[in-house]
């Protein structure tokens, strides 16, 4: 999967918490939010206009719930709970575990959560 058709994977399955996610996409989605919300902190730094505080505010909105579910997808992938995503809410340590798992390659073949989207 590359970057575009990541972008694309995820704003289509924004609410869809069912199934399983590749690796490359979950971390090409990553990226592209990271750039979205480094542009947008540009844009309103040092800016009182509140233009700049609402649209960020729409922005954050708008990719919070295709992050949770390209997570959960991804956690699914590892044969993993998807409410494991929960764990960023503990400080440091579930943000170390989750970032294991996050990163973690796919439980090959089909498991509870459907078939290996590689295809393997």
């Amino acid at each position: 999967m590359n970057f575009g058709e990541a972008i694309k994977f995820g704003f289509n399955n924004y609410a869809n918490f069912q199934g399983r996610s590749r690796r490359s996409g979950y971390w090409y989605w990553y990226l592209f939010t990271s750039i979205v919300s480094f542009g947008i902190g540009v844009l309103t730094s040092g800016k009182t206009d509140n233009f700049f505080g609402i649209l960020g505010f729409l922005v954050s909105v708008a990719l919070i719930l295709p992050s949770i579910s390209y997570a959960v997808r991804r956690l699914h992938d590892t044969n993993r709970s998807g409410w494991r995503v929960l764990f960023i809410l503990i400080p440091l340590v579930g943000w170390i575990f989750l970032l294991i798992w996050l990163v973690t390659d796919s439980e090959p073949g089909t498991n509870r959560f459907g078939a290996n989207p590689k295809g393997a």
